[in-house]
């Protein structure tokens, strides 16, 4: 499939009565699990690609330009309420939460197993491990408040258990700029695996940063306002991944193709003949939008869309929602990992005054009174153990015994 290749239908085509865009929300009792996925994955996708545009328009003294940016942005819009719109009122802001961390999660890794880039598999491999440890971390507040079933949400397709413990996440902010890509030689699937995940990460940050002040309980308010920190770092991670070399109208093309990229993926994946009716139409309508992206190029920076897509432009391996179980299972024995400046390496090999230790304790302060702490001790006290979702012991043996939070793995020097 080439998006390019295909005829654009009437841009304005999107533009239709709220009754078209408000559409019946899925049932939270009866749905997939990846189907809540791919709504979560396409609001974030579309965020992205309005957060773009407006920065674009801000930078730009062409108001003919803004026009057209605003034409394009009042679709996105239009798309991304219609997707957000899929979930019902009645999924709390916590069983929204397990899902973007089962997100993050299997979304990871499944780029991961795409990547040919070997650097910027490790920076998926080793976000993967944190963000496996939030939903772990999320959903032991929910079995402590009693409020939904994390076991039901994530169906059987992800296991939920210790990763790298978000107390030794905190790392100071020098350790989690990357090196970026560079040029078009890059692989296309790297490319999108970068937008990807990047965009994805850029709404889970703004949605904790949103919710963590309203959320009803102090131990809730203070978990979604710790495990944003950490978002942060990751957007900052996978940010700092993207090729600073293109322009304002390339940045255009690629989130685009991206949008184009992953609503034929989700409707290739998806199982609900009803919302795959739904990604076919924004397919279309972001098939029209990337042409209009390519007339841009073409007309305000003198480039034809073939250069920006040496490949030829036809999508690359689609992306498909799989259990990776396994794989994230080996991907943890790299769980002690740190960052350190553009790379990696274990707490344990650190030197004792590098800047790791002093950022991560003044974080931390008096590491009992950490609401990610809290979380795990008070369910150990309340059911004897914490609460995991495992098909089999955990391959860590540090983080193996479910009568205590291990709060030094991947922190302290050989612990």
């Amino acid at each position: 499939m080439n998006p390019f290749e295909l005829k654009p239908q009437k841009a304005d085509k999107i533009f239709t009565s709220w009754n078209k865009v408000f559409l019946k929300p899925y049932d939270k009792q009866t749905v997939d699990p990846y189907t809540r996925l791919r709504v979560i994955l396409m609001s974030g996708t579309e965020f992205e690609s309005v957060r773009y545009s407006h920065a674009f328009s801000r930078a730009c003294a062409n108001n003919d330009v803004r026009r057209r940016l605003a034409f394009l942005r009042r679709g996105e819009q239009l798309q991304q309420k219609r997707v957000a719109g899929l979930k019902p009122a009645d999924e709390t802001i916590l069983e929204h939460t397990i899902g973007y961390e089962q997100l993050a999660v299997d979304l990871t890794a499944n780029l991961a197993l795409s990547e040919k880039n070997a650097y910027v598999k490790q920076q998926l491999d080793f976000a993967l491990l944190e963000d496996f440890d939030h939903l772990y971390r999320y959903a032991d507040l929910m079995e402590l408040e009693k409020s939904g079933d994390p076991a039901r949400l994530v169906g059987s397709y992800t296991e939920i258990m210790p990763g790298r413990p978000t107390i030794a996440e905190y790392r100071h902010p020098y350790d989690d700029v990357c090196f970026y890509l560079n040029g078009y030689l890059n692989d296309l699937k790297t490319k999108l695996n970068v937008n990807i995940i990047t965009a994805a990460e850029q709404q889970t940050m703004n949605f904790y940063m949103n919710v963590g002040n309203l959320y009803v309980t102090p131990l809730g308010r203070k978990l979604y306002n710790e495990i944003a920190m950490i978002e942060e770092q990751h957007v900052t991670g996978y940010g700092s991944l993207k090729d600073p070399s293109m322009t304002w109208w390339e940045g255009l093309l690629m989130n685009e193709y991206t949008e184009c990229y992953l609503y034929y993926s989700c409707y290739e994946d998806e199982t609900d003949k009803r919302i795959k009716k739904i990604w076919e139409m924004h397919f279309e309508e972001e098939v029209a939008h990337l042409h209009e992206a390519a007339d841009l190029l073409r007309t305000y920076e003198g480039k034809v869309w073939q250069q920006c897509f040496p490949e030829g432009g036809a999508f690359p391996e689609l992306l498909k929602f799989r259990p990776q179980k396994e794989y994230v299972r080996r991907v943890l024995e790299s769980v002690r990992l740190t960052g350190v400046e553009e790379g990696w390496e274990e707490v344990n090999k650190l030197p004792d005054g590098f800047r790791y230790f002093d950022y991560n304790a003044k974080i931390n302060g008096d590491v009992s009174t950490v609401g990610t702490h809290l979380v795990i001790d008070r369910a150990i006290g309340e059911f004897g153990k914490d609460w995991r979702l495992q098909h089999g012991e955990h391959p860590i043996y540090a983080l193996a015994d479910r009568t205590q939070d291990n709060t030094e793995v991947g922190r302290v020097k050989h612990a």
